[in-house]
């Protein structure tokens, strides 16, 4: 660690030793300059792609199962709101205002940059070990109380000591892992498999899902699940420190300040 520098209160020289002094300590680099670039692309791309997303579930709150999914076809469940198309039977008597169109025509956008950015950090994280240095589970954290503690912390509202501040714990990495290698990508696929030009290229891929409409379904259950990680990532930043956590992921760097009798 490296002290930027210490300031004696009041500032003059002689004053009896039990004066403090406050010093301002920045530890080691905690996010790479491409880390914080994708970090906030994405961000930008997920909030657009969730928008639009609900925009767009509001169009049909409907789910299937299977290749074919109509009004006039029994869904295997819908959500319990109106809908923005007179044609789509909710139980109730009004519709929403239709944003369909440019919810749709964003959404598709919003999800190329989201799929450009990814690729780029997924190169980037093998390219430089970024993975398996700072995600990957180590063999020390495979052990039930190393989990059990990295679980229950949380739930205390223990904030995370200054020796954790640089790294994550197991159950961070686990989380993180299952995110960028799991729903992520079953996400993507599940959204190509909506896609007509996508189906027709690549058939297997949407047979392997069961079929369009439960590639839409799959879909929707996945990105609930993305939703649910990111309270729980805010969640954590908040508990950790909201302005230093993110402070690190703009200037790659957490700056703790002690002080001393």
């Amino acid at each position: 660690m490296a002290t930027l520098g210490s300031a004696r209160l009041p500032g003059e020289a002689g004053l009896p030793s039990s004066v403090s002094t406050v010093s301002v300590t920045t530890l080691p680099p905690r996010h790479s300059a491409a880390v914080r670039v994708t970090h906030w692309i994405f961000t930008l791309s997920f909030f657009a792609l969730l928008l639009t997303g609900i925009e767009i579930v509001i169009s049909h709150p409907r789910f299937y199962w299977g290749e074919t999914g109509t009004v006039l076809t029994k869904p295997w469940f819908q959500l319990p709101i109106p809908s923005s198309r007179r044609l789509v039977p909710t139980g109730y008597t009004y519709v929403l205002p239709d944003q369909n169109g440019w919810s749709r025509a964003l959404h598709f956008e919003a999800a190329w940059i989201a799929v450009l950015t990814g690729l780029w950090y997924v190169l980037f994280g093998l390219f430089t070990r970024h993975f398996q240095k700072d995600l990957l589970p180590h063999k020390a954290d495979f052990s039930w109380r190393t989990f059990w503690t990295s679980f229950t912390r949380p739930l205390r509202f223990e904030r995370p000591s200054a020796a954790e501040a640089s790294s994550y714990n197991v159950l961070q990495r686990l989380t993180y892992v299952l995110v960028i290698f799991v729903l992520f990508p079953l996400v993507v696929w599940s959204g190509l498999a909506m896609s007509l030009g996508f189906a027709s290229a690549f058939p297997w891929s949407v047979t392997l899902l069961g079929g369009r409409q439960s590639a839409r379904t799959i879909h929707f259950f996945v990105s609930l699940a993305l939703v649910l990680f990111l309270f729980v990532h805010i969640a954590m930043i908040c508990l950790a420190g909201f302005w230093g956590r993110t402070g690190a992921m703009i200037t790659g760097r957490i700056s703790t300040r002690k002080e001393h009798k």
